[in-house]
């Protein structure tokens, strides 16, 4: 929710930087309200604005690539845990002690990445879920291989188990925001400055304070999208749970 409430704070900083320019025009003295003054402000006004639509296009950019990164990784992550799951059931008897801590430590992983509504969430960093993950590795170390077979299925799942300890560890590093908070809040004030122009040079009825508002609306609109974006793992734009909710699905069958 946290991404709704600053782009419904963006929403009103702008629509009241329309409001205010709207009040300027009647409180400025006349010799402020030239036409050449407002030419002079419409070209400041329009600078600002192409300088704004880039910054937003590059921050829309960077959000859209930091979920489709984490979405595509996440993916690569559950396919390599049914594939280690896969290894193990070729591993002899001894191999359902790591396949259960697999297993266990799948289920954490989706727990805390997709909450219930009554629980909190511990994110990727959860350190139970690495550490058991961490104990199906070691455990498959210590199996003991006696036909060629489990010999490969020994090497294979050490393979994957080291793979997916690392990319555990990219998905750790890429959880957190790409966006910054500074250039959002720089961003943000070219706007207001935009729509404080718009509303200095508009006339004054009811059409002009609803297209300000509806344009404020769609200004916050995109910070939302953008913050939404760029924490792929909570809120409403979520990556789905699906793929490791079927990696889950294969180990317990």
């Amino acid at each position: 929710m946290g991404a709704l409430l600053v782009g419904l704070l963006v929403t009103a900083c702008v629509f009241a930087g329309g409001v205010l320019g709207l009040n300027l025009h009647r409180l400025l003295p006349r010799h402020h309200l030239t036409k050449e003054t407002q030419d002079v402000i419409r070209l400041g006004s329009s600078t600002i604005s192409v300088l704004a639509s880039l910054v937003f296009g590059l921050l829309i950019a960077t959000a859209k690539t930091t979920y489709d990164t984490a979405d595509r990784e996440l993916r690569a992550y559950a396919a390599d845990l049914s594939l280690l799951d896969r290894a193990l059931r070729h591993g002899g008897p001894d191999a359902a002690a790591p396949r259960e801590l697999l297993r266990q430590s799948t289920a954490r992983t989706i727990q805390d990445l997709w909450p219930a509504s009554d629980a909190s969430s511990a994110g990727l960093d959860d350190a139970s879920a690495s550490v058991m993950l961490e104990q199906t590795a070691e455990a498959i170390r210590g199996l003991t291989a006696t036909t060629t077979e489990q010999r490969w299925a020994q090497e294979e799942a050490m393979q994957i188990a080291t793979s997916l300890l690392r990319q555990r560890w990219l998905l750790i590093e890429q959880a957190g925001p790409s966006v910054r908070p500074f250039i959002l809040a720089v961003l943000v004030s070219w706007t207001v400055a935009i729509f404080i122009s718009l509303g200095l040079n508009a006339p004054r009825n009811g059409t002009v304070v609803a297209s300000l508002l509806i344009c404020a609306f769609i200004i916050g609109g995109a910070v939302f999208l953008i913050l939404e974006m760029d924490n792929p793992f909570d809120g409403v734009m979520s990556i789905s749970e699906r793929s490791m909710l079927n990696a889950l699905g294969q180990m317990e069958r």
